[in-house]
């Protein structure tokens, strides 16, 4: 593995931070009624997000799931943009129609949270096929869960980015529970990187809990991929220290099994390699959680006081407008 600066080190633990510490501030939010409708954490993976998304180019394209503001975050959508669509205001990157489970950015490729489990793939191998018809190296980054891999349009997005050899890099984001179930009560093989290379294209599983690994991987794909040596696929193994959702009373984890995978929580994880390195001391990182707060006050206070789309624009966008 190559060896991260202090620089690269620093970035890694602030976006982790920042993701970690926006999710915890959805959940007041949420709770409070600021926030409606569904909404599906990512702590415990951020270290996935963190260490995937700075392996892109600007010019690359991001397809996400539902679980997706890490995502959003990592790749560049300004916080204050985000919690602006987490409360439905019309200076979200959607207006507010997308609200927590589709956010969407053309600007930055970023091409959405999908609510439909599997969704995002046969988006992203479209979306890949595309540029290698117009002659971009662009390469599509599609991140999906465990449980994407049981239904069909996995193993045919699978089949056709590599038999065409498509600039796709496929991150897998194994959290072990498909919404409830667990891996093993779904799949008969659960090494999910075995079941990628049976189509004959690079696959290899990384601790997902180590931001560190995950973005060395990431970088290697994504050169791979821009190559033109055809996809790839990463298997980061992860856990969610929520349930599926803010709906699920998550009954079907042992809290013995959670308690043990928190031992493992990426972010003082990486702070306690940094100390051991003697590159991050108390005032340190209490600057970085100073930064990171400021941050996100600012976002949530400009998300309470922007307007909500006027009622008369109710059905603008369902048709394209057509500019004269």
């Amino acid at each position: 593995m190559t060896e991260l600066n202090t620089k690269a080190r620093i970035e890694l633990l602030t976006q982790m931070l920042r993701i970690r510490r926006f999710e915890e501030r959805c959940v007041e939010l949420y709770s409070a009624e600021k926030i409606r409708g569904f909404m599906h954490l990512y702590i415990g993976e951020e270290a996935v997000a963190a260490g995937v998304l700075p392996a892109l180019d600007p010019e690359d394209a991001v397809v996400s799931t539902y679980r997706e503001h890490g995502h959003a975050l990592a790749r560049g959508i300004g916080m204050d943009v985000l919690m602006a669509e987490m409360f439905g205001r019309s200076t979200g990157c959607c207006r507010g129609r997308g609200g927590s489970m589709h956010i969407f950015d053309a600007g930055r490729h970023f091409y959405g949270g999908n609510a439909i489990v599997a969704g995002g793939l046969p988006l992203a191998v479209g979306l890949a096929l595309a540029d290698r018809m117009r002659g971009r190296r662009a390469v599509t980054v599609c991140l999906f869960g465990d449980g994407a891999v049981a239904e069909g349009e996995f193993h045919e997005c699978m089949n056709l980015a590599a038999l065409w050899r498509l600039p796709v890099l496929f991150a897998c984001e194994n959290n072990y529970y498909a919404m409830g179930t667990a891996i093993e009560r779904a799949q008969a093989e659960t090494d999910l990187a075995l079941r990628a290379a049976s189509y004959g294209m690079r696959s290899w599983a990384v601790d997902g809990m180590d931001v560190e690994q995950v973005a060395d991987s990431a970088r290697r794909a994504a050169d791979t991929v821009r190559a033109g040596d055809g996809p790839c696929f990463l298997e980061l193994r992860t856990y969610r220290f929520r349930a599926h959702s803010l709906y699920d009373p998550d009954r079907y984890r042992d809290k013995v099994e959670i308690a043990r995978w928190k031992e493992r929580d990426p972010i003082p994880a990486l702070v306690g390699r940094m100390r051991a390195a003697g590159e991050l001391d108390d005032a340190a990182l209490a600057a970085l959680e100073a930064d990171v707060a400021s941050e996100l006050e600012r976002a949530v206070a400009a998300a309470e006081a922007a307007p909500l789309e006027p009622v008369g624009d109710l059905t603008r966008f369902v048709h394209a407008e057509v500019t004269p």
